[in-house]
């Protein structure tokens, strides 16, 4: 028998992100003069979606400088001001890639991209030792929402994912031998725009 733990999927509460972009932009969306756009990159690792690092400004700042510094393509426009943006999160029905359940779903979405592309080159992460472009996991991922969005379709069941959530080791070793890394992190892709609740400028002291 095919247990299911789709009561589950939904998470309790709200949590904080933090996006990292320039000062122009963030400060325009605390005006109300705008909002954020999902990214839509071959390469994005947790598909479309807008993203935010969980409860880390750090980082998020950290992304920024870097973006500013070395012109990244990683980001929309230039950073020339960097800034970190905080947003109140509602996962929702979330794609949470810490859950058993989670990863089983991906890797049949993984078999059926395998499967679909039999006499042609798969996607492939590429770019160092993160393989920080992900065009592979974006192909399995994205296919994993088009499934779900069939299977509604037809059934009325597995309703589509608002947020997609996992950690990510970055950064190499953070001491020699480390199971950790120096850049680690937990990143949120937001899929349901509704899913954020609010804006607001992070505090620091």
């Amino acid at each position: 028998m095919t247990r299911r733990w789709d009561l589950y999927k939904r998470q309790p509460g709200f949590v904080l992100g933090f996006h990292g972009c320039d000062r122009s932009v963030g400060e325009s969306v605390l005006a109300g003069e705008r909002y954020l756009t999902p990214s839509t990159n071959a390469y994005d690792w947790l598909g479309s979606g807008i993203y935010f690092w969980e409860s880390s400004p750090a980082r998020a700042l950290q992304f920024a400088e870097a973006a500013a510094s070395t012109s990244k393509t990683t980001t929309k426009g230039k950073i020339e001001t960097p800034f970190v943006l905080g947003a109140i999160i509602d996962l929702g029905n979330c794609f949470n890639l810490i859950d058993a359940s989670a990863l089983k779903e991906l890797r049949e979405a993984y078999d059926f991209v395998a499967d679909a592309l039999a006499t042609s080159a798969l996607p492939k992460n590429v770019g160092g030792p993160d393989k920080l472009m992900r065009n592979l996991d974006r192909a399995v991922l994205e296919t994993m929402h088009q499934l779900r969005a069939g299977f509604h379709e037809a059934s009325g069941a597995t309703p589509p994912y608002d947020t997609v959530r996992s950690p990510f080791g970055e950064g190499g070793e953070l001491y020699p031998g480390s199971g950790f890394t120096r850049q680690a992190h937990i990143q949120i892709a937001v899929r349901n725009a509704d899913c954020i609740r609010g804006y607001f400028r992070p505090i620091q002291r």
